[in-house]
């Protein structure tokens, strides 16, 4: 049998789906998704493509794992917690998730170079990947929660290595998908803090004005853990060519994720079928090739499939079932001349190399 591709996927709410899908990810898919059959209270019930076992069959050893909550003002339409306070409280209930996972033996926290050294041996190595924890990296996605500059500390000493400033919306830090506007006075001295301890910034999410600020003020490592290209699909959430260039310049890696309305145009959620739209790996392979034709290399491109991060197989690739399928996508590139190099470059490499830089 050949021999699956190691994949770093840069990008998964694990903890959300465990704490607020209440998806107990050590069970087998099949079980997950059939004790979910008659809830309609989130779009993707009995959708689910993620879970531990499908993670190992997938040979998907390394993930960026997130930590997410969302402060809003009164009359959102977004929904969220209504104090920083609270908020914060949902990110450390989410980190006990992570740890609990940790002590069962399904998660290794990577904080240092030797903690991914070590994990890429284990996971390089002939035995079992069904015995192996997967290795995953803590991300903030929206700084709302951090209720002042003395917490992204605090959370660094608990494992925090990447901070995404903004989620959808306005923000505490600054704004992001759907909204404008430049950095605050805040967001700047946050990106201040995040260059003192090396935090790399994640300019997933940050809208045209602030994601320009944020190129211009911050010296710090730089990534975007699950973006697409606003060439394929026109929306203010994908990046533009001259985005995709000036991360590029910057070393940056950029994630190139499979939720079906950042991957084709036209996409209506809760309408749109992925068949019918033609939502299948290949346009996933689209989103790579048009990163590394425009990096002239296949050195800033990697995985981050964001899958389900609030959606299912109901808006994702249709020749994608679970998170393993993710192994077709190389077969995809190999057939359009992708080397076995460049191949490993975007499965794994390129996210392994940058944190080698900057852990």
């Amino acid at each position: 049998m050949k021999k699956q591709r190691l994949i770093f996927d840069a990008h998964l709410d694990l903890s959300m789906n465990a704490m607020e899908w209440n998806r107990d990810l050590r069970l087998p898919i099949a079980e997950l998704n059939s004790r979910e059959q008659g809830m309609d209270d989130k779009p993707d019930r009995g959708n689910a493509t993620v879970s531990f076992g499908e993670l190992k069959r997938g040979n998907i050893g390394l993930v960026v794992a997130t930590q997410i909550a969302r402060y809003v003002e009164k009359g959102s339409s977004l929904p969220g917690w209504y104090s920083p306070e609270q908020a914060w409280a949902q990110t450390q209930g989410q980190l006990a998730w992570y740890r609990a996972m940790e002590k069962d033996g399904h998660m290794r926290m990577i904080k240092t170079k030797t903690d991914l050294e070590e994990h890429i041996i284990l996971w390089n190595d002939e035995t079992n990947e069904s015995n192996k924890p997967i290795g995953f990296l803590l991300s903030l996605e929206g700084a709302d929660s951090l209720i002042d500059l003395s917490y992204l500390e605090y959370a660094y000493e608990q494992g925090l290595r990447a901070v995404g400033p903004a989620h959808y919306g306005p923000g505490r830090y600054a704004n992001g998908t759907d909204s404008n506007g430049r950095l605050n006075a805040k967001g700047i001295a946050l990106l201040r803090e995040m260059e003192r301890l090396n935090v790399i910034l994640d300019a997933t999410h940050l809208n045209d004005d602030a994601f320009w600020d944020a190129m211009d003020g911050f010296n710090g490592p730089i990534w975007a853990s699950h973006n697409n290209c606003r060439a394929l699909v026109d929306h203010n959430r994908q990046f533009s060519d001259d985005m995709i260039k000036i991360l590029i310049s910057k070393k940056a890696v950029i994630g190139v994720a499979l939720d079906a309305w950042m991957m084709v145009p036209r996409w209506v959620r809760g309408v749109s079928d992925p068949k019918t739209m033609n939502c299948s790996l290949e346009v996933m392979a689209n989103h790579i090739d048009h990163i590394c034709q425009l990096a002239g290399n296949t050195n800033h491109v990697g995985v981050g499939s964001d899958l389900d991060g609030a959606f299912g197989k109901e808006q994702c690739p249709y020749d994608l079932k679970t998170i393993a399928d993710m192994q077709l996508v190389f077969d995809i590139l190999s057939q359009r001349g992708y080397s076995e190099d460049a191949l490993d470059k975007i499965a794994h490499s390129n996210w392994i190399n940058f944190l080698r830089n900057c852990l």
